[in-house]
């Protein structure tokens, strides 16, 4: 009896089990059978559309029957451009994000969010909000947009490339996405490549039929034209034809006139014309032929006035004249004022008038008109008559040469006298001529060789010399030579000051002093700027090449005088001697010359330098640290540390300075002055301060972790950024994509920098000063500008000269910096004291009044481990 029980029981829960799988699998085959007639209806939504926004807006709402998608975009990427679009966007919290982010640019701000993340990624992506912050922290991507519960991104893939995002996102917190909606969205991301590159293909097909369509079209209408215009062409031809033959005609005037009536005829309907003719004074008008269709006289010959005859022969160009013209023209007394009485226009519909050039000159008009207004003459009419009226003058004027031929022969014996004396006259001039060119084509080589501005030899003709001095050389090698290259050392800071004029003066007068510095054998050439060479011939060795470099440095040190002020000017000297290299050419001599003068600039300027091998081996090495340095650049190698700032009482920090340093392979540690000298060299100061502001960006939520958020951050910045409007409109998009408070930046420029160029200093400050940074003058008290300069620059802090603290013990120093501490109190600025190295000096410069300082007495720089979030001394 029990067991019975037992077995129903048994059979009992195995039936309700049974039931409850069932249960489950209907609802799976439900879900299925509605996941399949969704996929169905976008597969065939994804056949039928003609516009991928259709194609968006129904996906849409197919996906929001399968899965929570109220909030879903599409982002693509443009295979041409390479930027990110969204054709379509749907959310229930944020707008679109070019109306969220309309300062910023739209593909960079989705390159950097979680859109980019998944399209560098190619990997599909469920997001929670664990997820997020992890990704946010490791600065994979920016924060963008409303929180969400899931976001889910999956790449859109054609052809083994990704070429966009499908993306849905939850604000519900019960709402969940999973592996079944990710397979789901992965299927629908396949469909909507295909109907992407369905549509590209069928806007390509249609774009082409409609070119070629197009082309045809032209075409055929091209053939129509050139069929008229052969037709037009060879009636044209054959008009020409038989005006060609009336030229050499037997016929009389009369009938000639009206053979060319008949021929234009033949072109462009004529009722009404005539031919005007001057006489050889040009004061009589006569009309040799006339007809009208009113059959009105032949006017008589008169004299030139102001009618419309000698309208178009003053003019000298065809005219197309319509009624108001003709009007226009009498009241404003062009015409008819002088003889009202010519005037027979009134009732003249359009008047063509074309000058007839015969015997060289403008002496008749072909006119015709019309009194109908059904006759209509247009441009292309007075083209075509302008193009007759050419050979209608050329059988005017053979037809008129033949009627004068027995006149010519009467007057021939005067006229081979005429044109004996003219001959005459005219080879006088030739000859006058000849000598003339051929004293211009000697000054032509001359200014080919020399220089226009001081006359001496140029680049040219200074090479030209040199290799024939090196060939010299190598046939007698006894012989010896030097090359001097003189670049003058304050030219530029002259040119700019007292202007070119003066600048031009300084350069003829440093030519005449170093004419005087050499013999009449050797060469001095002018390459251009302030830039000198000279070539010394037949030395006998490197002594009298330094005697003469000696001398050169003796002569320019003297003081020129410029603009009635005596101005001071130094030269530095390159000096290279023959018989370095038996592969000498004229090039590397001069350019041995030049690496010597670069060597005596950076040795201080003002003297000179014998061109060494060694050295030249050392500048390639200072050439390829340049280069290592580029690379290291683009690499993003170099390192940041930061100097603090402190209260000089406290030692409290307020503020770090951050620094560039390198980790050189074999020199070690290259510091932040050491790369400024290396940059410099290379032109690289700008690309250095962008990456220092770019490090800065990064690194300081790890320092406002470290150290709180009471700090400032003081930056050097180099002044190239302010010569030019481009350098200092990209300084201040740099500025503007840091992510923190500006106000705690200050940014500080070199005093000497603000001496040398003023003006640009002051116009870039005022556009920085907007974007809410403060500004401020470093190295002060080394250039010695005016304290009265300090008074209209919108800045707030200054920085003391390093060398000001390491001459506390000096009286006139510690005048200067009391004087200094002063005027900075005075104008309200934040003066800090630089270059502390002991506690003697905090205390000496406490007692003048400083609250801030910085130095090696005041903390050690420390490097900032953003990797660990941590600081490292």
């Amino acid at each position: 009896m029990f067991r019975e029980e037992t077995l129903q029981s048994t059979e009992t829960v195995r039936l309700h089990k049974r039931i409850a799988r069932l249960k489950v699998l209907a609802l799976k085959y439900k879900r299925a059978e509605i996941t399949q007639n969704a996929l169905l209806d976008i597969s065939n939504l994804a056949a039928s559309v003609s516009t991928p926004e259709e194609f968006y807006s129904s996906l849409h709402q197919s996906l929001k029957k399968l899965i929570a998608a109220d909030n879903f975009f599409i982002a693509t990427l443009n295979p041409v451009t390479g930027r990110i679009e969204i054709p379509f966007f749907a959310d229930e919290k944020d707008r679109h994000p070019q109306d969220c982010y309309p300062d910023e640019d739209l593909s960079e701000m989705l390159y950097s969010g979680l859109t980019g993340y998944v399209l560098k990624t190619e990997q599909a992506l469920v997001c929670n909000n664990d997820t997020y912050q992890q990704l946010v922290n490791s600065n994979a991507i920016i924060p963008r947009g409303s929180n969400c519960h899931l976001w889910v991104g999956v790449p859109i893939r054609s052809a083994e490339c990704t070429t966009g995002v499908l993306v849905v996102q939850s604000y519900d917190s019960n709402i969940h996405y999973g592996d079944i909606e990710v397979e789901l969205m992965n299927f629908i991301s396949h469909h909507i490549s295909a109907v992407v590159e369905r549509l590209q293909y069928q806007e390509q097909l249609e774009l082409a039929i409609e070119t070629r369509t197009k082309e045809l079209s032209i075409a055929y209408n091209k053939l129509k034209l050139e069929v008229y215009e052969r037709r037009r062409a060879e009636r044209l031809q054959q008009s020409l034809f038989e005006i060609a033959d009336l030229a050499t005609s037997n016929i009389d005037s009369l009938e000639f006139y009206e053979e060319l009536h008949r021929v234009i005829s033949h072109l462009i309907p004529i009722n009404n014309c005539f031919i005007s003719l001057l006489n050889e004074e040009r004061n009589t008008l006569s009309f040799p032929y006339f007809v009208s269709q009113f059959d009105l006289p032949s006017p008589k010959p008169r004299a030139v006035s102001d009618g419309l005859t000698e309208y178009i022969l003053l003019n000298h160009k065809p005219r197309l004249l319509e009624r108001s013209d003709i009007d226009a023209l009498i009241q404003s007394g062009e015409l008819y004022c002088e003889a009202p009485e010519l005037n027979d226009t009134q009732e003249i519909n359009q008047w063509i008038g074309l000058p007839l050039l015969i015997h060289g000159k403008v002496s008749g008009s072909l006119t015709i008109y019309s009194y109908s207004y059904s006759q209509n003459y247009q441009e292309k009419d007075l083209e075509l008559l302008t193009f007759v009226s050419q050979h209608i003058a050329t059988a005017i004027e053979k037809k008129l040469s033949s009627e004068s031929l027995q006149l010519s022969y009467e007057q021939l014996e005067e006229k081979v006298h005429e044109r004996t004396q003219a001959l005459a006259c005219v080879n006088e001039d030739l000859e006058q001529e000849i000598h003339q060119r051929k004293r211009i084509e000697r000054q032509l080589v001359h200014d080919a060789k020399h220089d226009n501005l001081t006359g001496l030899p140029n680049r040219a003709m200074f090479m030209e010399r040199l290799s024939q001095t090196i060939k010299h050389v190598r046939r007698h090698t006894l012989d010896k030579f030097a090359v001097l290259f003189i670049d003058m050392d304050r030219f530029k800071l002259l040119n700019d000051t007292l202007g070119h004029l003066e600048g031009d003066r300084f350069l003829i007068e440093t030519a005449k002093r170093l004419h005087f510095c050499i013999r009449s054998n050797d060469m001095l050439a002018r390459l251009g700027g302030d830039e000198f060479v000279i070539l010394l011939d037949s030395v006998g060795n490197q002594k009298d090449a330094e005697d003469v470099a000696e001398r050169v440095l003796v002569e320019l040190s003297h003081p020129f005088t410029l603009s009635n002020q005596q101005v001071n000017s130094s030269a530095s000297i390159g000096v290279a001697m023959s018989g370095s290299s038996n592969s000498d050419t004229s090039e590397s001599v001069l350019r041995n010359a030049d690496n010597a003068m670069y060597q005596a600039k950076s040795k201080g300027k003002g003297c000179y330098v014998i061109f060494d091998h060694g050295n030249n081996k050392q500048q390639v090495q200072e050439l390829e640290l340049e280069n290592e340095l580029k690379m290291a650049l683009k690499k993003g190698e170099l390192q940041l540390s930061y100097l603090p700032i402190m209260e000089l009482d406290t030692e409290r920090v307020i503020a770090f300075e951050p620094r560039l340093f390198w980790h050189h392979p074999t020199l070690g540690k290259v510091k932040q002055l050491q790369l400024n000298n290396i940059a410099e060299h290379c032109n690289l100061l700008i690309e250095l301060d962008n990456y220092l502001l770019a490090g800065i960006n990064e690194g300081f939520q790890t320092l406002e972790q470290q150290f709180g958020v009471d700090f400032h951050l003081q930056v050097s910045i180099s002044s190239q950024h302010l010569n030019h409007k481009h350098a200092l409109r990209s300084l201040k998009n740099k500025i503007k994509q840091c992510g923190f408070d500006l106000s705690k930046l200050t940014l500080f420029f070199n005093e000497k920098s603000f001496v040398q160029n003023t003006n640009n200093h002051i116009n870039a400050f005022e556009i920085l000063s907007s974007l809410n940074v403060q500004l401020g003058i470093e190295a002060y008290g080394s250039a010695h500008s005016a304290i009265s300069s300090l008074t209209f620059l919108p800045i707030q802090s200054l920085k003391l000269d390093p060398s000001y603290a390491t001459h506390l013990e000096s009286e006139q120093y510690l005048k200067l910096i009391k004087a200094y501490y002063c005027a900075a109190r005075a104008l309200e600025l934040e003066i800090f004291a630089v270059g502390i190295c002991s506690k003697a000096h905090c205390q000496v410069l406490s007692e003048i009044g400083f609250k801030k300082g910085q130095g090696i007495a005041l903390g050690k720089v420390f490097e900032l481990n953003s990797a660990k979030n941590q600081v490292c001394a």
